[in-house]
């Protein structure tokens, strides 16, 4: 799903997908609450509300304990991916999604999405996008060892882009979203459609937050996305 490089400075924008594009942070906390109750566990939405953007085995840990049995995470993570996929072919961009990518791809930005999904959930997701076009890159957790809140995904999609750290951005939902852009060195925008406050998105390490991503998209060339210059 790559597109050939260019030449010229270089300049990217990394998207967290999963509450930030795509309307879909309910349907994963619907779906880990059944696959915990299959299970034999307790939570409550809010609580895993709370978690999505993690990694599954993040998620696990904050929900049930690090101390557990880990034995059956493999499965409480199967059952979670096969209640989810029951909402793909109903999967839903949030509003004006798509016009952000196109409009970050045409202003020369290297389009790299970074996401927590499996590659097979993230195909289901580009294509509801309908942004095929206007990307230059996919990263999933397939690529990576460790998950959100660590930096490797950020890191793999920087790496995808073939840009430094200090020109590219990254935008997400969620706090672990800011902490792994943090980590990685890279500035981080955030967007309110996840399960985070402003402030808590601040406090986490986000430059600027935004109502979502339709906000972001009209203050496009007036925000922090204005200082990368492609």
């Amino acid at each position: 799903m790559e597109h050939p490089r260019g030449s010229g400075p270089p300049s990217a924008v990394l998207f967290d997908v999963d509450g930030t594009l795509m309307d879909t942070v309910h349907l994963h906390t619907v779906a880990w609450w059944e696959a915990l109750r299959q299970g034999g566990h307790q939570a409550t939405m809010p609580d895993i509300h709370r978690r999505i953007g993690m990694g599954s085995d993040h998620l696990l840990d904050a929900l049930l304990g690090e101390d557990r049995d880990h034995d059956g995470d493999d499965a409480l993570s199967a059952a979670h991916d096969t209640l989810y996929g029951q909402f793909w072919s109903r999967l839903a961009p949030l509003p004006r999604a798509t016009d952000l990518l196109r409009a970050c791809a045409e202003r020369g930005l290297r389009v790299v999405l970074a996401s927590s999904a499996s590659s097979d959930e993230a195909e289901v997701m580009v294509e509801a996008l309908g942004a095929a076009d206007h990307l230059y890159a996919v990263t999933t957790a397939d690529d990576v060892e460790s998950s959100k809140p660590a930096p490797d995904l950020v890191a793999r999609a920087l790496d995808r882009a073939g840009v430094p750290a200090e020109r590219a951005v990254f935008v997400g939902d969620a706090v672990w979203d800011a902490q792994a852009a943090a980590k990685a060195g890279v500035r981080c925008l955030a967007v309110l459609t996840g399960a985070f406050g402003r402030q808590e998105l601040l406090d986490a390490g986000a430059e600027e937050v935004y109502d979502d991503v339709a906000a972001l998209l009209d203050e496009l060339d007036a925000g922090a996305l204005r200082g990368i210059d492609p």
